[in-house]
């Protein structure tokens, strides 16, 4: 559903994003990635569980549980983390599933051209698109310059998607932006070259705030932990 993982878009995807915060040294801090799965394999539960996810790898290596495969694991979990919501149900043909207000920011979104770079199922991170497209943007960070070496990248980021935006403050790459209003204002002036007004950037997010969906409470429900093993190392306190 998005083109890649990160606002520079550096990992392809959910798996490859997966394996970054196990050796991450601001993160869990493990020291390679051989480690992490010798902490796995320490843990007789999740042993049965790669060899039950991954039987054709256990069948040709005798080794389901790899470092490749605790980010497919990952993934999978990932990739159904779904949150339907109003918006949706409106676009099911349930046109009073948004209030009048919503609406009139709905269509203010589609008329301006938001929906130019916000589109897709995730209303955003299809694509990447320089910040500062139309009214240059103060920023120091060059984005996907960092990850290609392309001059062409500099300040060009992956548009973020628009799905739960109303919980996921503060915005832009930077944390910078600490409310939605001034963030639709931001984005119109820089990026589409318009000047909102205070009703419309009110409509708008409104509109945002039909994004918000809710989780299958079911699917996200804390699971039991398999117990550690005898050799499993202890939380390194440093």
């Amino acid at each position: 559903m998005h083109i890649a993982q990160f606002w520079d878009g550096r990992a392809a995807d959910v798996e490859a994003q997966a394996k970054g915060p196990p050796n991450n040294p601001i993160e869990m801090a493990l020291p390679s990635e051989e480690f992490a799965v010798v902490v796995l394999a320490s843990i007789r539960g999740y042993v049965s569980a790669f060899d039950d996810a991954f039987p054709e790898d256990q069948k040709a290596s005798g080794a389901s549980l790899t470092y490749d495969n605790m980010a497919r694991a990952i993934g999978a979990f990932e990739r159904n983390l779904m949150t339907p919501g109003r918006f949706d149900a409106f676009m099911g043909g349930d046109y009073d599933a948004l209030d009048t207000a919503e609406q009139r920011g709905l269509t203010t979104f589609l008329s301006v051209g938001c929906n130019t770079c916000h589109t897709g199922a995730a209303v955003g991170g299809q694509i990447y698109r320089k910040l500062g497209f139309v009214i240059p943007f103060p920023t120091e960070d060059i984005g996907r310059e960092e990850i290609t070496g392309n001059a062409g990248d500099r300040h060009v980021f992956k548009v973020p998607s628009l799905r739960n935006v109303t919980k996921t403050g503060p915005y832009f790459h930077d944390g910078s932006i600490m409310t939605l209003e001034a963030a639709v204002k931001i984005m119109s002036h820089h990026q589409i070259g318009v000047i909102l007004e205070e009703a419309q950037v009110g409509d708008i997010v409104a509109f945002l705030g039909s994004l918000t969906g809710e989780w299958d409470s079911v699917y996200i429900a804390e699971p039991e932990l398999s117990e550690s093993g005898p050799n499993t190392p202890a939380p390194d306190p440093s």
